[in-house]
């Protein structure tokens, strides 16, 4: 475990969900909020989805079989964050399930989406409503760095521009969403997952925040 204080009971909100778009960083920084919360950690299995090297290599052609597979893969998480209720006090995860169509309606064409949302409204899924969301934001050339970085061999197929629209269509969700406490993340300009400094400093804001909208990087603080 890497340094630093646990969190106090009182501090903490029970269920916290990272989010951003691939290469930002979330995984990392659910696990690494897991440890000072001492919680139940739930993430996503990417590399389960046995469609996704195809997607990368020609998105087109294999986009609907990939986005089923994680819709039916976040059912079974959002079950799961349901049971872990029972036996622990805090859960961290590194996915919102509204994610899902997110990138279902940037990688289907109309007809796949339709029976998505079919399948969707099939399932009846109710998810928990987190307590915080923690949004992790960065521009495409750092997200295509950190994902050449990380060395995921299916990973290389992915560009720019596919990165700048997934940044885009996440930035126009959350522009409007107000279903829990936000917590807009400048991950570009921070390191919390390798500087223990900028890690403590944000979760000192993750501990204040009860409801609202806020912003943080390291050198501006802002609360709307």
């Amino acid at each position: 475990m890497r340094p630093g204080r646990n969190v106090n009971r009182l501090d903490r909100p029970r269920y916290i969900a990272v989010e951003g778009p691939i290469g930002v960083g979330k995984t990392s920084l659910a696990t690494r909020l897991a440890e000072s919360f001492n919680s139940d950690l739930i993430l996503e299995h990417v590399d389960e989805n046995p469609f996704l090297e195809r997607f990368y290599r020609n998105r087109r052609n294999a986009a609907l079989p990939t986005q089923l597979f994680f819709l039916f893969q976040r059912a079974r998480q959002i079950e799961k964050i349901r049971q872990s209720d029972l036996f622990s006090p805090v859960r961290i995860s590194d996915f919102l399930l509204e994610k899902d169509r997110l990138f279902a309606k940037l990688n289907l064409d109309s007809n796949e989406l339709n029976l998505y949302d079919q399948i969707y409204e099939s399932l009846e899924l109710d998810p928990p409503t987190p307590d915080l969301v923690v949004y992790l934001q960065a521009p495409p050339s750092v997200l295509l760095s950190r994902v050449a970085n990380r060395g995921v061999a299916y990973e290389k197929f992915i560009d720019e521009h596919y990165l700048e629209r997934l940044g885009e269509a996440y930035a126009e969700f959350f522009y409007d969403y107000d279903a829990a406490p936000l917590l807009i993340v400048n991950a570009a300009a921070i390191d919390p997952v390798h500087r223990d400094a900028d890690y403590q400093e944000l979760l000192r804001v993750i501990g204040r925040i009860k409801r609202g909208r806020h912003f943080f990087n390291p050198a501006i603080e802002t609360i709307a």
